[in-house]
């Protein structure tokens, strides 16, 4: 009776497939199955063997790149931040060899593309959603960054 069997197949693709919209639509970061002696464990970005390591107290630590703008904080007093709208990995170009996106002192609008977000082997193009002035770029490029962190330090316009 494996045919009866195939249908509720969770190793399917497209059952996969399913799962992994679920866990987008409901931000679960990981998911295990079992079915007999079959196991499959999905993970969403793959950053939390990163994050897991500074836990316990040094999650302030964790933004230490930018330390530096805490450092000053008279001059983030009219900045807004762009952060990232997903977990995954940070990429500041297109490809290797193409300029980034933005530097710090470009102008940027809303619809101005910053960097990508790559998250489950789709590339997703982030758009700044404000306009104003790059002041600080808070993310290096191909960091693994989590859901809600600033990327980038704009002065509005």
């Amino acid at each position: 009776m494996t045919k009866g069997k195939q249908p509720k197949d969770i190793f399917d693709v497209q059952r996969i497939r399913e799962i992994i919209e679920l866990m987008e639509e409901h931000d679960l970061s990981a998911v295990d199955l079992q079915q007999g002696d079959e196991k499959i464990k999905l993970n969403r970005g793959g950053s939390a063997p990163v994050y897991a390591a500074p836990t316990p107290a040094p999650a302030a630590a964790a933004p230490a790149v930018s330390a530096p703008a805490a450092a000053d904080p008279a001059s983030n007093a009219g900045s807004v931040t762009i952060n990232a709208p997903m977990v995954g990995t940070f990429y500041a170009r297109a490809n290797p060899e193409s300029d980034p996106f933005v530097k710090v002192g470009d102008v940027v609008s809303e619809d101005t593309i910053v960097c990508i977000v790559e998250a489950m082997k789709v590339f997703n193009e982030i758009p700044a959603e404000c306009s104003g002035k790059i002041v600080e770029i808070l993310v290096k490029d191909q960091e693994a960054i989590d859901f809600g962190k600033p990327m980038f330090r704009v002065e509005p316009s």
